[in-house]
């Protein structure tokens, strides 16, 4: 198939999610993103240089399954169909002990991270069995695999959840002609990622060295994501950047190569949480 695929990329108004929609534009795919709001889909889609016959953007409330829904159907009338669709949007809470976590933020994280991806998983499945063929990523974070990191609990235990309902939907569409992958994109310095530890940030300092020699940029994890999902046809494949070969040379030549990711992010900085992962 050429490259001329119809892409959708949720929570693609910032950060990595941006970034896929910038290299899947550049690719010539026909991209489809949304945004949590009105207001923040707008402003990404100004950042993308606007609408255009390959890109088009609608709001969407992941936790509402009618709206994913009628994300999917944007896409199909705009572009007459959907290839590819990538769970991006989450959120993450700032870290601290789980006891300080307020019901309402453990609801939130889990209403976006988990209900959020049974939707947008649910609304694809159907759309793509229903045209005979695609492929849906659904993206990784840390505690995907059995990380685990003091504070990072609600974050790590709903991308956990992720991670086995992939592998349950990769076996409930085998033979359908429908793919189900992991996208991994590693340590990637963003806002969301400072947005962890802006309640501390001692240990922030503390944890900044090893992000500048594990993290790297948008601009660098992106295209390598998209060129892999772009090459994918057998089901149940993971696009991961940083692999353990990878981090164990940066470890290796930390000491000769200096990096400073961070320096023009700031950590105290506000956002739309549900438009990054």
């Amino acid at each position: 198939m050429s490259e001329n695929r119809s892409v959708v990329v949720t929570g693609g108004t910032r950060g990595i999610g941006q970034g896929l929609v910038r290299e899947f534009i550049k690719a010539g795919c026909r991209v489809t993103f949304t945004g949590s709001s009105e207001a923040s889909t707008a402003k990404g889609l100004e950042a993308l240089g606007g609408a255009s016959a390959n890109l088009t953007a609608v709001a969407c409330d992941i936790t509402d399954r009618e709206q994913v829904q009628k994300t999917w159907d944007h896409a199909v009338a705009t572009f007459g169909r959907v290839d590819i669709w990538i769970n991006n949007a989450g959120i993450s809470l700032p870290r601290k002990p789980f006891q300080d976590h307020s019901v309402s933020d453990l609801q939130g994280i889990v209403d976006t991270n988990i209900v959020g991806i049974f939707n947008g998983d649910a609304v694809a499945m159907k759309g793509m069995l229903a045209q005979g063929s695609g492929y849906i990523w659904n993206m990784e974070g840390f505690g995907s695999n059995g990380q685990t990191s003091s504070g990072l609990g609600p974050y790590g235990a709903t991308k956990r959840a992720l991670n086995y309902l992939t592998k349950v939907l990769i076996k409930e569409l085998k033979g359908t002609g429908v793919g189900m992958g992991y996208l991994s994109p590693g340590i990637v310095a963003t806002d969301l990622l400072i947005q962890d530890y802006e309640d501390d940030m001692e240990q922030w300092e503390k944890v900044k060295k090893t992000f500048n020699i594990l993290g790297d940029t948008v601009e660098t994890v992106t295209p390598y994501l998209v060129e892999g999902v772009l090459k994918t046809e057998k089901s149940g494949k993971r696009v991961a950047w940083l692999t353990p070969a990878k981090a164990g040379g940066r470890f290796a030549t930390a000491r000769f190569k200096k990096r400073d990711l961070f320096d023009q992010i700031d950590p105290r900085k506000t956002m739309d949480q549900q438009d990054a992962s």
